[in-house]
């Protein structure tokens, strides 16, 4: 693991309890690992989780865009580096880019932040972090930015109820459980033979424990559109491209 000023790098073996049933990493685990590197970098800064729960304030991930040239496989070595590219006021755009232990690029992630009171739940000025505005990355990511994710209103739509192991810390919806549900609308025999080439979510509400809501998903083409909503509103969208890989 290395520390840097303006970007942190942490290198991660894949076990065979991480993978999917394809002996990959799994998207899941890749949103996981984003965040965690993420708060290490934050951290690191001294603008981390323990530093803002002080003043009742949290950083909460708003937006997440993965593309992935390919997944790490089962027993496999592989760095997340991660950096700030844009910061004002209202949000942090961070970076990630996913290499192999000979440097090969595995794919790219984009992400936003923002920072809210703990308490009233509003979002809080985080021009006042000068540490991070010092140490802006001039550095870019190549993969395009967020896509504007619509109302799903056509496809399938499916029940759901949050449990016990959907609850983080805070007592909301895991950002990964979100990923979690989403997959789980597909068949192992298409996951068998199909990918994720680019992933994107978008956070709306906070959800609870207990919360029934209505995951939807249209997949009338490979370029899916996926939507969790409680009473018609929006909690979380979602674009899924499936590309052809055939699992052997």
């Amino acid at each position: 693991m290395t520390n840097q000023l303006k970007e942190y790098s942490k290198r991660y073996f894949l076990t065979p309890a991480e993978c999917n049933p394809q002996q990959r990493m799994p998207l899941t685990l890749l949103v996981s690992r984003i965040i965690e590197v993420s708060t290490l970098h934050a951290n690191s800064w001294n603008v981390g989780y323990a530093t803002l729960v002080k003043d009742k304030e949290s950083w909460v991930l708003s937006r997440v865009i993965i593309e992935m040239e390919r997944y790490p496989k089962v027993n496999e070595n592989y760095t997340l580096t991660t950096w700030i590219e844009n910061f004002n006021r209202h949000f942090s755009e961070r970076n990630i880019i996913i290499t192999d232990d000979n440097g090969n690029i595995l794919g790219h992630a984009c992400t936003i932040w923002v920072v809210i009171n703990s308490i009233t739940r509003e979002s809080v000025d985080i021009s006042k972090f000068t540490y991070i505005t010092e140490n802006i990355s001039t550095r870019k990511c190549p993969i395009d930015k967020r896509s504007r994710l619509r109302q799903v209103t056509d496809g399938r739509i499916i029940d759901y109820t949050f449990k016990y192991c959907d609850i983080d810390f805070n007592r909301h919806v895991n950002s990964c459980k979100y990923v979690e549900l989403f997959l789980n609308q597909w068949s192992l025999d298409f996951l068998d033979n199909h990918t994720i080439q680019r992933f994107e979510i978008a956070y709306i509400k906070e959800a609870s424990y207990g919360e029934n809501v209505k995951i939807k998903i249209d997949d009338a083409t490979s370029d899916c559109r996926a939507e969790i909503t409680n009473n018609d509103e929006a909690i979380c969208r979602s674009r899924i491209i499936f590309k052809e890989e055939f699992y052997k």
